[in-house]
C-alpha cells in the first residue's frame, strides 16, 4: 500500500493521498527542483499528457522540496493543470524511499498508485524523463483494461 501523507499544494490547500482512494488512480512523481531544465521538461510532459491521464481515471501529482510560493510560480509559468505539492524537509520523499543521486540531487521517481491505494509501478531515472510519462500511461491503461474486462 502507498503510504498516506498530507502536503500543501501550490495553492496552499492541504492534499491527502487518502482523498483519492476508491475514486482515482494517482501518478505521484517526485522531481528534484522547480525550474531546472530536466524538471521543467518532465512537468511539461505530464501537462501535455494530462487529458490522457484523466481519460484513464488518474490524477497526476508532482512533489518536490520547493516552497508553496516556488510551486505557485512554476505552475503558473507552465500552465500546469495538476497539483504540485511542497515537501519542504523531504519527509514524504523519505517515506517513499526516493533516493538521492550521487548522494546530493533529489531523485526523480514516479509511482503509479491504483484506486485501492496499492503501488502498481515504480520507475526511477534522472535522465529518461519521457519514460516516466510513457510507463505510467502504459500501466494505467492496463489497469483500466482490467477493470472493464
Amino acid at each position: 500500500m502507498a503510504p498516506d501523507f498530507e502536503l500543501p499544494s501550490q495553492r496552499g490547500e492541504k492534499v491527502r493521498l487518502a482523498d483519492f482512494r476508491g475514486k482515482k488512480s494517482v501518478v505521484l512523481f517526485f522531481y528534484p527542483k522547480d525550474n531546472s531544465p530536466g524538471c521543467t521538461k518532465e512537468v511539461c510532459g505530464f501537462r501535455d499528457s494530462y487529458e490522457v491521464f484523466k481519460d484513464v481515471g488518474a490524477e497526476v501529482i508532482g512533489v518536490s522540496s520547493d516552497s508553496i510560493e516556488s510551486h505557485s510560480i512554476f505552475s503558473t509559468t507552465f500552465a500546469l493543470p495538476y497539483m504540485l505539492l511542497s515537501d519542504e524537509g523531504g519527509a514524504v520523499r523519505r517515506l517513499y524511499g526516493v533516493p538521492a543521486s550521487l548522494g546530493l540531487i533529489p531523485g526523480r521517481v514516479t509511482y503509479v498508485i491504483d484506486r485501492e491505494g496499492r503501488v502498481r509501478n515504480v520507475f526511477s531515472s534522472q535522465t529518461d524523463i519521457e519514460r516516466h510519462i510513457q510507463e505510467s500511461l502504459a500501466i494505467l491503461k492496463s489497469l483500466s483494461a482490467d477493470r472493464t474486462a
